[in-house]
């Protein structure tokens, strides 16, 4: 088995990268997603979330408003100690839990958005980080996600910078073209980590 991790700062195209590996046979483990999972309603990690920031973080169907629990802990970096601490230890547990389901052989990629924030390089036999500008992320983050600009700035600036991330990777996959330069620079990535796992 070969363990990837795969970072990238908000609006760098980490998730078109992870999507495309997994189309080429990555069982891929996706942090966010799994980060959802465990604050879904009904679970212990909500109830911990309402328990440290009021109900006001709910939205009147029971779900956590997490465009105001974002707004919340990215202005104050003791909130989001708390947040991480309640929520990244679950998200460990399910991701190994995943690991064990994998096969022996797989190629297993851990996409993990804050993996230089949490300094994890070392739990990773590789480490892929997804390179965009700073100013070609922040377009992304308006248009496609229609973030307010005052809001993505301030998540920017609360993730690691490009230089950060870069220190940490064995590859780099450049993300400021097309989807077809994406494309081609996933199959030579997906090539070098097939030969290494096998």
């Amino acid at each position: 088995m070969l363990k990837v991790g795969l970072t990238g700062g908000i609006g760098s195209g980490k998730s078109e990268v992870s999507r495309r590996l997994a189309a080429r046979g990555a069982v891929v483990v996706d942090a966010d997603k799994i980060a959802r999972e465990v604050v879904e309603p009904g679970t212990p990690g909500l109830a911990q979330i309402v328990a440290a920031f009021g109900e006001e973080v709910l939205r009147p169907d029971g779900t956590l408003d997490r465009e105001r629990l974002g707004s919340i802990v990215f202005a104050d970096t003791e909130k989001l100690r708390v947040l991480n601490g309640i929520v990244h230890p679950k998200v460990g547990e399910r991701s190994e839990q995943l690991q064990r389901e994998a096969p022996d052989d797989a190629v297993v990629v851990y996409d993990v958005p804050l993996l230089a924030e949490n300094n994890l390089a070392p739990l990773y036999d590789v480490v892929i980080v997804v390179d965009t500008p700073d100013d070609v992320r922040l377009e992304r983050l308006l248009r496609s996600r229609g973030m307010p600009e005052a809001d993505a700035r301030a998540r920017i600036a609360a993730q690691a910078s490009r230089e950060d991330r870069l220190r940490i990777a064995d590859i780099v996959i450049g993300n400021s073209g097309s989807l077809d330069e994406l494309d081609a620079q996933v199959d030579k990535v997906w090539q070098d980590l097939t030969a290494r796992a096998f």
